[in-house]
């Protein structure tokens, strides 16, 4: 034991700043789809020491390091962003560098605060090892929520490919987990380095990563997947390019596309009952258009209800407003009800601080004259011969708190979606993680439609019961699975990680000094 001190130690000697750096970046592969989760007990461990040496350094040093230990965490974690500005790169390609690097800089600030809040209660002799995954933690819930929210590449998230761990979110979210996981990581540090007493409680602390494993493993299997009866869901994945998507001289290619995929026959021989259409699948104003509609009646099966990702318009104070929505529709293409997303793509569907960024040049992604109105808030609606569904628009799906709506709780959850944009890189498999959290958090089932990335089919424990291939033009004909008993999660939200939270401040507090 005291060799690999030493060792350690030498470790954390020079370059502390660049070892720092590669520590985060490293990290970021134990998030889907790689899922290499035992990589953090190795970084996690080799960073605290690094931080633990420079505990009493003064602050603007430790500043700096932790940010760039956030650097590179979030320029790996997030690299995938970059695809979007190959899709026309003759106008978008130049703000690739400083959209991500601003976001990653961004982004690692909140890791910053979190280093500098630990290396503070560090300096009053609180177990660095142990605050440092409270602090982390609060600072991925306030990346979640402050200037609009980006939790993306959650350290809960590093759950997906523990076996049965990520079960714990249906009772502490992925909020909870992202305290739990770094703890556990660190743990291996209180167990190498600590006194006998904080030792014994890291070795504690540790146990309770397998006991978890088990006790998902236990909710998997007392759980199996039961179907909804008379319901057949097709799932409609018409793989436009994103090159082609709103040129209006592919217009009517695109929605013959998706009318032919709307009226093949069953696949199963059973009726189909509700169909789902991407984000933004159709590339002019469906609810304005009678043509159109008239065009979608004939290729409605009978008695089935349409949710088409689409956009709309809307005047207000005699100006256009233009939403992205979910719009309702049944077999005669009668509108029923819409959706309209309210998380909006910060730098996608709308620019923020357009009056100061405009001018040198940068734009949305996104090709519209004017940027995109949020809806109202999470909004569950009526689906014919389905009950209440929870709505989320793309990215919606990354918050806990975006799924459903807050009064009365829906049978299952809805998510249309274009990760075209992404290619083949990890962000549409992060995607789909990320509802799958959403999945085990509320205990409902989802079905997620993509122009492409990946159309998938998930039970309310979170297993993916089915899942399209990226690049394909098909439609999938799949049963929906029932939901379970409502979860503690969905019941309490965040409560319980703020008790956890507590919980571990509290126990850095009595094992001050020993």
């Amino acid at each position: 034991m005291e060799t690999l001190q030493n060792l350690l130690q030498r470790f954390a000697a020079r370059h502390q700043a660049l070892k720092l750096f590669v520590l985060g970046a490293l990290a970021a592969i134990a998030l889907p789809p790689t899922d290499l989760w035992p990589v953090l007990f190795i970084t996690v461990p080799l960073a605290l020491v690094i931080f633990t040496r420079e505990s009493q350094s003064l602050y603007r040093r430790i500043a700096w390091l932790g940010w760039l230990y956030g650097l590179g965490y979030f320029i790996a974690a997030l690299h995938w962003i970059a695809y979007a500005f190959f899709v026309n790169p003759e106008r978008d390609l130049w703000m690739m560098p400083i959209a991500l690097g601003s976001l990653a800089a961004f982004m690692a600030v909140f890791w910053m605060l979190a280093i500098l809040a630990a290396s503070f209660a560090a300096k009053r002799s609180y177990p660095l090892w142990l605050v440092v995954p409270a602090t982390l933690a609060m600072a991925e819930w306030l990346r979640g929520h402050l200037f609009t929210g980006f939790p993306w590449s959650a350290l809960g998230q590093m759950s997906d490919g523990m076996f049965g761990v990520e079960q714990l979110a249906s009772i502490i979210g992925m909020t909870g987990l992202s305290l739990m996981v770094p703890l556990w990581a660190s743990a291996i540090y209180g167990a190498v380095f600590e006194t006998a007493r904080r030792r014994w409680l890291a070795v504690a602390l540790l146990i309770t990563f397998p006991l978890s494993l088990v006790w998902g493993q236990l909710r998997l299997a007392s759980h199996p997947t039961a179907y909804v009866p008379d319901v057949m869901v097709r799932l409609v994945q018409p793989n436009i390019n994103q090159n082609e998507k709103w040129l209006e001289r592919h217009a009517r290619k695109i929605y013959d596309t998706l009318l032919a995929l709307n009226a093949r026959p069953s696949s199963t021989g059973k009726p189909i009952t509700h169909i789902i259409w991407p984000e933004s699948s159709v590339p002019f104003l469906l609810d304005e258009s009678a043509a159109g509609r008239a065009e979608l009646a004939k290729a409605m099966p009978p008695g089935a209800t349409l949710m088409a990702g689409a956009v709309r318009r809307s005047a207000a104070n005699d100006q256009a407003q233009y939403f992205t929505s979910i719009l309702v529709l049944n077999d005669q293409a009668q509108v029923l009800n819409h959706y309209d997303k309210w998380h909006l793509v910060p730098g996608g569907e709308f620019l923020p601080l357009a009056w100061a960024l405009e001018p040198l040049g940068l734009r949305k992604v996104v090709s519209l004259p004017e940027s995109f109105t949020p809806g109202p808030g999470p909004t569950n609606l009526e689906i014919p011969g389905a009950g209440l569904a929870g709505m989320s628009i793309c990215y919606e799906a990354i918050f806990p708190d975006a799924v459903a709506g807050p009064s009365i709780r829906p049978n299952w959850l809805i998510n249309v979606t274009n990760d075209g944009w992404f290619g083949k890189s990890t962000g549409p498999y992060q995607h789909l993680a990320q509802l799958r959290l959403r999945s085990i958090e509320q205990g409902l089932p989802a079905a997620r439609a993509a122009n492409t990335g990946i159309s998938s089919i998930i039970d309310p424990l979170g297993r993916v019961t089915f899942q399209s291939l990226i690049g394909v033009s098909d439609a999938y004909d799949l049963a929906l699975p029932q939901p379970v008993s409502q979860t503690t999660y969905g019941r309490l939200g965040d409560c319980l990680f703020f008790v956890l939270l507590l919980v571990v401040i509290g126990l850095g507090h009595f094992f001050k000094k020993s």
